[in-house]
């Protein structure tokens, strides 16, 4: 083979797997919690001594994601807020840490707490307003610059690249959640993040039937060793099995959000000029205010995650949603059957998220059924 292989080529074969005692194409599931030692008490492995440190039906999953986002190492974790804490958990008492104001809602909402009980300074940013992020870092004392792009529900785009910037120049580390893009779209480790966070929930198994976590850092340090002693410490580690329906799910990555970004353009084409929405939130259209940023950090697609502002307010939108028959009422996001939801219903009374806003997660079935659900739902408004 005379050229380098393509990442979607990896991630269909699981990096080419071939098992070395059977020849089996398709990774074992390790589910032992403790490994045997010989008769002078060395471990027989070197690597594995209890579950859990680690467990070889790791591997695979971790160096697909390592692989499949230009990064060094990965860290798989028992959930997206597993992972993401992880990270908060190795700073220290008057650090400081910035980051978005609309962003996943549960990591906000720990953030608040975490920050009064550990004593860490946050700064909660406008990711639409220019020069709010370099605003709100301090020099010397930001530790940590942490971004989500698309943001969630409001899909506000945030340049990576300029973010690294602002972040290194201040001496601080940047991690971007990148839950929504995952590598098929966009690998934020190329325009100079630290560290990328996955819930792996979501699109990396795409199935709904994992809870999991995962880091992927671009080089390795004391940071990045900290993070490691903290998931085999805090016991935050991911089952043998949902490490085996994760490798797998990553299997068809990019054939489901390639999929997915195409419906939901479509979706988001169908009904720009429709005057039962007054918005259409999505990174793919021209009118959004950071369509050139993702065009810039974006590709095959701008992901399959849009939100609708309904006319006539919250009472509208919560008809709209209920009127659904494809999309199905549930929260979560990245699977392969569409879901919608009433955002600041789910987030609560102190919710940033305006109440007209519908957000839908785009899955990969006939967008005839897709686009004619959402149009029989708006004319029950």
């Amino acid at each position: 083979m005379n050229h380098k292989l393509r990442r979607e080529t990896k991630a269909v074969q699981a990096l080419h797997y071939k098992d070395p005692l059977s020849g089996s194409v398709i990774p074992p599931i390790y589910t032992s919690t403790t490994y045997a030692r010989n008769e002078n008490y060395e471990l027989i492995s070197e690597k594995y001594s209890y579950g859990r440190d680690e467990n070889p039906s790791y591997i695979i999953p971790e160096k697909m994601l390592a692989e499949l986002e230009g990064g060094e190492e990965a860290l798989l974790f028992s959930s997206g807020m597993a992972a993401a804490v992880s990270v908060f958990q190795v700073l220290n008492p008057g650090d400081h840490v910035v980051a978005p104001k609309i962003m996943y809602w549960g990591l906000r909402q720990w953030l608040v707490e975490f920050s009064e009980k550990w004593g860490v300074d946050i700064n909660f940013y406008n990711s639409n307003e220019p020069q709010a992020l370099s605003n709100s870092v301090i020099k010397g004392k930001t530790k940590l610059v942490w971004i989500e792009t698309p943001c969630n529900p409001t899909w506000d785009i945030i340049d990576i690249k300029e973010a690294a910037s602002i972040a290194h120049n201040n001496g601080a580390k940047l991690v971007v959640d990148a839950t929504v893009t995952t590598p098929v779209i966009t690998r934020p480790i190329e325009y100079g993040a630290d560290i990328v966070m996955h819930s792996a929930t979501k699109y990396l198994n795409g199935h709904g039937d994992v809870i999991a976590g995962a880091l992927i850092c671009a080089k390795r340090d004391k940071f990045w060793d900290q993070i490691r002693q903290i998931r085999i410490h805090g016991g935050a580690v991911l089952g043998p099995f949902e490490a085996w329906l994760l490798q797998r799910g990553m299997r068809t990555l990019y054939l489901r959000v390639q999929h997915a970004s195409a419906n939901a353009m479509q979706i988001a084409t169908h009904f720009l000029s429709d005057k039962r929405i007054t918005e259409i939130l999505y990174p793919g259209l021209s009118n959004h205010p950071g369509h050139n940023v993702a065009k810039q950090q974006m590709s095959l697609g701008f992901g399959g995650m849009l939100s609708f502002r309904i006319k006539g307010g919250e009472q509208a939108a919560l008809k709209m949603v209920k009127a659904c028959n494809v999309f199905l009422r549930a929260t979560s996001l990245g699977g392969i059957e569409s879901l919608i939801e009433h955002r600041y219903s789910i987030e609560g009374k102190n919710s940033p998220i305006p109440k007209d806003l519908v957000r839908i997660s785009v899955g990969i079935e006939s967008i005839d059924d897709l686009i004619g659900d959402l149009e029989q739902a708006l004319g029950k408004i």
